[in-house]
């Protein structure tokens, strides 16, 4: 049996999403404000793509086959339609991460209205009781009745802390603190869960330090006893490569396993252990990112790896549109390329973004969140409330050719709308921003195909 490992004790306080992601995303910055995307610039992009990497604690041999298919991917010549250099070698990084990460997430399969069992392994100290607490109101709160049962009596407190977990998300428990027979316990728990029609059952075993032996035995009697549709183990993200050597220890010992990797918001090692994981090709479902609740997510590596490099969540963005039912005509969204954008247009896209969400979270899926400072994003909020106002103000003929709005007509709209001749003018000089940008993405965008339906073309004050 190879070795599963143990928890390391030192420890760094890098978050992982911040620490990688801020380093690679400082990468690829130079391509930003380069004029010419050349084989120096990309050789030095990939350079410090290798250095972010090997601090992340990603091994030496993935760092060197990351950055090779990076580099020759990304001087390739033959560029798809419309795309510039520039988003081919981003899109290049984003893709080859995603690959190595995992490539495909894959979801934790729930069947509504039956008996789902998910037994729960892991190392002592790995955070597998509070992961459980975590999946129960995960799964709570998307409707399906989740139950937890503690079949660990070896660890003092499980007992007591996974009660606790339980109650705070409101689904109910099942133990027996003098029943010392994981076995026993896990039959006794299932059927008890299942007289209550409990549809998500998650089973909590008892962990192991430095016996790996034990740990397995264990969770095939008890595999055996309850006939569980899927067993999960869950590790420890500060273990960074080392995380690798459990997870193929764990695939070996199982054909129905798969991964949460825990405590990636306290690691700069959490790079290591993800694609170490991915390596031996264990799915990898959820990832914790925090003490809370609520931090827990399904692990999907082309997210992941747009997070990472402060790129747009695509595929969040588009449901996010679905959502908000936005709808805009083919031959506005023309006119508005052209650059022929009116306030009365401005005012729509604003409306439109407003149905989408807080503007924050719109510029995350964006892949804006390491371009903004801290604040920012409220900011705009109420510059959004305030534009709207003033513009309510304004004459048709105004809104359709903002040219005619002098300094009359400024203090007559600062009057109309309870705001300052400052703030009037401050709108103005945002609509001018918007609308060079317009034209530039028009001129981006002409011969490509696709695009996002119904996407606003702009985001105020950017």
């Amino acid at each position: 049996m190879d070795s599963i490992g143990a928890v390391p004790e030192d420890g760094d306080t890098v978050l992982v999403l911040e620490g990688l992601g801020k380093s690679l995303n400082s990468a690829l910055k130079k391509l930003f404000g380069a004029n010419v995307i050349d084989e120096e610039l990309v050789k030095e992009l990939v350079k410090d793509i290798q250095r972010a990497l090997l601090v992340a604690d990603v091994d030496v041999n993935l760092v060197m086959a990351i950055t090779k298919r990076v580099e020759e991917q990304a001087l390739d010549e033959n560029l798809p339609r419309g795309i510039s250099r520039r988003e081919h070698v981003i899109r290049v990084v984003w893709d080859t991460l995603a690959f190595f990460l995992g490539e495909k997430a894959v979801p934790l399969t729930i069947n509504p209205g039956k008996q789902n069992l998910v037994m729960m392994v892991g190392i002592q100290g790995s955070g597998k009781t509070t992961t459980i607490g975590k999946l129960a109101r995960y799964y709570q709160k998307r409707g399906i009745k989740t139950g937890v049962i503690c079949a660990d009596n070896f660890r003092p407190g499980a007992y007591n802390q996974l009660m606790q977990l339980a109650e705070k998300s409101n689904v109910p428990f099942w133990g027996d603190e003098d029943e010392k027979d994981a076995v026993k316990l896990a039959k006794k728990g299932f059927k008890e869960m299942k007289k209550k029609g409990i549809e998500l059952i998650l089973l909590d075993t008892s962990g192991r330090h430095k016996e790996e032996k034990s740990l397995i035995k264990e969770m095939r009697d008890i595999s055996k006893s309850v006939k569980p549709q899927e067993i999960i183990l869950v590790i420890d993200g500060t273990l960074g490569q080392q995380a690798g050597v459990q997870a193929e220890a764990f695939r070996k010992a199982t054909q129905i396993g798969s991964i949460i990797i825990t405590k990636l918001d306290g690691s700069a090692k959490g790079g290591g252990a993800i694609s170490a994981i991915a390596a031996t090709k264990a799915p990898i479902k959820f990832i914790g990112l925090g003490e809370g609740m609520d931090a827990i997510e399904p692990f999907n590596p082309t997210k992941f790896a747009g997070r990472l490099l402060g790129m747009s969540d695509i595929g969040g963005l588009i449901e996010k549109v679905k959502e908000a039912e936005i709808e805009v005509e083919d031959d506005v969204m023309k006119r508005i390329m052209k650059g022929q954008f009116t306030l009365k247009d401005m005012m729509a896209q604003l409306n439109q973004l407003k149905k989408m969400g807080p503007i924050g979270k719109v510029m995350e899926m964006l892949g804006l969140q390491y371009k903004l400072p801290e604040g920012m994003a409220e900011v705009q909020e109420e510059n959004m409330k305030k534009w709207e106002v003033i513009m309510n103000s304004m004459t048709k003929e105004e809104m359709e050719e903002p040219k005619l709005i002098k300094a009359a007509r400024v203090k007559r709209i600062a009057k109309g709308s309870g705001t300052s001749l400052k703030d009037v003018r401050d709108l103005l000089k945002q609509y001018d921003q918007m609308k060079k940008m317009m034209k530039q993405m028009g001129k981006q965008r002409r011969g490509r195909k696709g695009g996002i339906p119904g996407l606003p073309g702009g985001l105020p004050g950017m």
